[in-house]
């Protein structure tokens, strides 16, 4: 599963909604589930950029920017080799056009980042059932 380790991604879903969700979830699930959040609020953000609303635009960019560190948290490099080292970089690569956009209300900077969540989520809700077993550390 790219590399996720369980109570890593438990407790990075905590973090974003309420936990008795995700209690229940798997961890692929909670990964998703990061992943929505951080999405929506991206839209939410290009929204109070062009509202003007710079300080529900600032606390929405620092909510995104706390789960792409959850996300980037959650990897487990024992067991994702290259896929997890790839997308680290790419979730700090992705943290980095957050505050950049936040900084300068870049709508170019929140869709970009939108787009490279949004293509990572598609991969990842397309992982096939049988592959999304969480390896246990020891």
């Amino acid at each position: 599963m790219a590399g996720y380790s369980q109570a890593s991604s438990i407790a990075a879903y905590k973090s974003v909604a309420a936990h008795g969700v995700a209690l229940e979830a798997t961890p692929h699930q909670l990964i998703c589930m990061l992943m929505d959040g951080a999405l929506d609020r991206l839209v939410s953000a290009k929204g109070c950029i062009e509202r003007g609303e710079s300080v529900d635009k600032a606390a929405l960019l620092h909510r995104v920017g706390e789960i792409i560190s959850e996300l980037s948290c959650s990897l487990d490099h024992s067991v994702g080799g290259e896929v997890s080292k790839n997308l680290d970089r790419l979730y700090d690569y992705m943290m980095r056009r957050v505050l950049h956009a936040n900084i300068n209300n870049d709508l170019a900077a929140i869709e970009e980042v939108t787009k490279l969540l949004g293509n990572i989520r598609n991969a990842w809700v397309a992982i096939p059932p049988a592959a999304r077993t969480v390896q246990k550390r020891s």
